[in-house]
């Protein structure tokens, strides 16, 4: 009867939203007007720009715009569902004039594209830049569009968000508050299309070749579309049948320009430099909010990285807040932020989030409604125990960071190793076999990895696993862990996977589950009882262990030092629970094969790819630990 119940709950809630979506339509398009403008920029390119503007003409309005490359849609007549049918009604209802415009060179705007388009701080005469763009398009709004007040925010999420950062170095004073969301930052060292120097593999090649990295000689509204006819829908056998990288590269054909630019630069120089935005960011002057999520599978890295270089050199006045909730990438713009893949975070984090913070952010700057009086520096939702906390700084000055030490017999512990028998353990990584970054059979990357049980990789032998006991107290972690191991290897060059992990207790089941130690997903119920949910996980490429510039080869069996940071965490580990570290050598297709052969990877053939001892220590004169940051009860 419970069961009934609950389905009958949910099937009204979601008439009454629908019903609560059809009336916002309807407000929507009675009180706006929608608008398509072409305009100019000061080397005559022009954009198409998306304007709805409120119908009331009694008080001036603010501007609120994003810009993006993934199309300011619907052409035509037709306005935007985003409208009515997302939190940007609260902005509709607070008579925003919304502005949405496509990038030079996307979609219906003139010009030619360039990825990540990087910042030019000495720009003269016609020179352009994603920033001069900015200043431009804000110039015309100003005065072209009727009853604005002179202020202007820009926000966006991932691409957009990397704009929303181009905008804010724009320097134009009608500019009063950003909002970069989960921004492409880094393209190198954490954000989408590589991690510590590994590519990554899967979503740079499913990126560029459904149809973003095709060029548009002409404006259209309809992109083109190239689909590949690959060999099955399981992305695990299909990238392995596919090969090597000059495999995938025959795939993408001569029109993916940026895929084979991107290959042409394995290691971290001026031309990925020249990308990275954080560089100039003591340029940045309006209001900035720095918006992720802990479990982003693509712009995790952006959003941190982001916050803490302006951080770094903003003037002791300005204005910069991080907000970081328990959200796959975009999930705090949706309706729900309540739970990732089986995990649960009780509320509706989404929600709370736009409610309290976003809204609140942009009208106070752009209408002076409002205090910012109590808004934190770092407002940080810490899972496991599920709340939300609040920093004076991020990190914590309070955070210490231990190291946890592996141990000789898979066992974890804070105590420094004395002498062991064995004083190594060891695996053989196959890149003929690689280990799956999940245990699911799929096609498309899943946003759900991030907190997926890993209950299948403890199983495989070649992936080490060190647990502690069970927790007499919770351990609270918040910051950046740093993975510091010693290891040998057979070859001359390894990737590495660390992987930092909640074990449930046996017992565990969710409040109101319909079965004992079961959480339901849409892949029907799921066991919670030992579930190892992922904390945060990350893939460094060995040849990179002392500088990403200039690569170095391992010498076969010698024991070398590999450090390197993982993305901060705001996680609780409860009492009762175990801390699990795994360790591994292959992340596929997430990240691609390593051929553990100090060689160029993107020139590799299949013959160059070898089996590898690989051997992780953990004794007294080789210890090996990952330094948690950890917060004071």
């Amino acid at each position: 009867m419970k069961q009934v119940y609950s389905g009958v709950l949910c099937v009204l809630l979601s008439l009454t939203a629908a019903a609560r979506s059809a009336a916002d339509s309807v407000w929507v398009r009675s009180h706006y007007i929608k608008k398509e403008q072409y305009i100019r920029m000061r080397d005559g390119v022009q954009l198409f720009t998306t304007i709805y503007q409120p119908v009331d003409s009694s008080e001036q309005h603010p501007v609120l715009m994003t810009r993006t490359p993934y199309s300011c849609a619907p052409y035509g007549k037709d306005m935007s569902p985003r409208l009515w049918n997302s939190y940007w009604n609260t902005y509709a209802r607070e008579g925003y004039i919304i502005v949405i415009q496509d990038v030079r060179g996307r979609w219906m705007s003139e010009g030619q594209f360039t990825n990540i388009r990087p910042f030019n701080p000495d720009k003269k005469g016609t020179d352009i830049d994603e920033a001069s763009d900015t200043y431009d398009t804000i110039e015309w709004l100003l005065h072209h569009v009727p009853h604005n007040n002179g202020r202007v925010g820009i926000f966006g999420i991932s691409y957009p968000g990397f704009y929303s950062t181009m905008g804010a170095l724009s320097g134009h004073p009608a500019l009063k508050a950003v909002s970069p969301q989960a921004p492409v930052t880094d393209w190198f060292h954490g954000d989408d299309f590589h991690h510590n120097g590994a590519f990554f593999l899967m979503d740079c090649f499913n990126f560029y070749t459904k149809g973003f990295g095709y060029p548009h000689p002409q404006p259209v509204s309809v992109a083109p579309v190239q689909q590949l006819q690959l060999p099955c829908a399981d992305n695990y056998q299909t990238f392995l049948q596919i090969g090597t990288i000059p495999d995938f590269t025959k795939l993408t054909g001569d029109s993916l320009a940026f895929w084979k630019e991107i290959i042409s630069h394995p290691n971290y120089d001026d031309w990925w430099k020249a990308r990275d935005p954080r560089q100039y960011v003591e340029r940045i002057e309006p209001a900035i909010l720095v918006v992720g999520g802990l479990f982003d599978a693509e712009d995790c890295y952006g959003a941190w990285n982001l916050y803490k270089a302006i951080e770094k050199k903003k003037q002791s006045a300005h204005f910069n807040k991080l907000v970081m909730g328990p959200w796959y990438h975009g999930q705090w713009a949706s309706t729900d932020g309540s739970r990732l893949g089986n995990v649960q975070f009780g509320d509706n984090t989404a929600a709370w989030y736009q409610e309290h913070i976003e809204v609140p952010f942009f009208n106070h700057y752009l209408k002076d409604k409002g205090s910012l009086a109590d808004l934190p520096e770092a407002t940080v939702f810490f899972t496991g125990e599920n709340h939300w906390r609040q920093f004076t700084t991020w990190p914590s000055p309070e955070v210490a960071y231990k190291p946890m030490y592996l141990q000789a017999g898979g066992e974890l512990g804070w105590a420094r190793p004395a002498g062991a028998a064995r004083p190594y353990s060891e695996y053989i990584s196959d890149p003929a076999h690689p280990v799956p970054y999940t245990g699911d059979i799929h096609y498309i990357r899943t946003r759900d990895y991030m907190t997926d049980d890993q209950r299948f990789a403890s199983r495989r032998s070649d992936v080490l696993t060190f647990e502690t006991g069970p927790l007499t107290a919770p351990v609270t972690l918040g910051g950046a862990v740093t993975a510091d191991l010693r290891v040998s290897i057979i070859g001359t060059d390894a990737d590495f996977v660390v992987k930092v992990i909640d074990v449930f207790p046996d017992n565990f089941s969710y409040p109101g589950a319909s079965q004992p130690n079961m959480t339901r997903d849409a892949g029907g119920p799921h066991p919670m009882g030992g579930y190892q949910m992922l904390v945060r996980g990350d893939i460094f490429r060995g040849r990179f262990r002392n500088s990403f510039a200039l690569p170095e080869a391992f010498t076969p069996g010698k024991v070398e030092k590999v450090r390197f940071e993982l993305p901060d965490v705001a996680h609780t580990f409860l009492k009762g629970h175990r801390i699990m570290i795994q360790i591994q050598s292959s992340w596929f297709p997430l990240a691609d094969r390593n051929p553990q052969q100090f060689i160029n990877i993107y020139e590799a053939q299949e013959k160059d790819f070898k089996k590898a001892d690989i051997r992780v220590y953990h004794d007294a004169a080789h210890p090996s630990s990952v330094v948690l940051p950890v917060l004071p009860d």
